[in-house]
């Protein structure tokens, strides 16, 4: 049983880094359609602030909301696991804590996924260079 969940957990930490992707800060933002985000799963990016590399993801909640968050969240954020998706729920990969979706730029501390500040403009995500700068400090 221990193997299994040794596994089991190797290969959620797999799916969760190989399914990050790198974006660049263009005039002081990173953007992405929300068309993108249609479908309700989380997509998971890192972008580069001031020489680190910040991770967060973005996903459209079946409210029809684009939500935005840090990939760490204020407890377990040292051990750099992130977030995977299962349904509507984000689970936190260090302790497992489930959240769902809905509450992501809602809830702030403990394990909740850390809000990322998040505008749309012209049916895109736009997150500032200085809210992604917010995100360092788990990083």
């Amino acid at each position: 049983m221990r193997i299994a969940l040794l596994v089991l957990a190797a290969l959620v930490l797999a799916a969760c880094s190989s399914g990050s992707q790198t974006m660049s800060v263009t005039d002081g933002a990173v953007s992405v359609p929300v068309a993108e985000l249609d479908g309700g799963e989380a997509r998971h990016f890192s972008v580069d602030i001031d020489g680190k590399p910040v991770r967060f993801f973005l996903l459209k909640t079946s409210d029809g909301v684009a939500r935005a968050a840090f990939d760490a969240c204020d407890v377990c954020y040292q051990e750099k696991k992130g977030y995977s998706q299962n349904g509507e729920y984000m689970i936190c990969n260090n302790c497992g804590q489930r959240f769902h979706a809905s509450r992501i730029n809602e809830v702030r501390g403990g394990c909740n996924p850390a809000p990322l500040e998040r505008s749309i403009v012209n049916d895109t995500v736009v997150l500032r260079t200085e809210d992604l700068r917010q995100g360092l400090k788990y990083f």
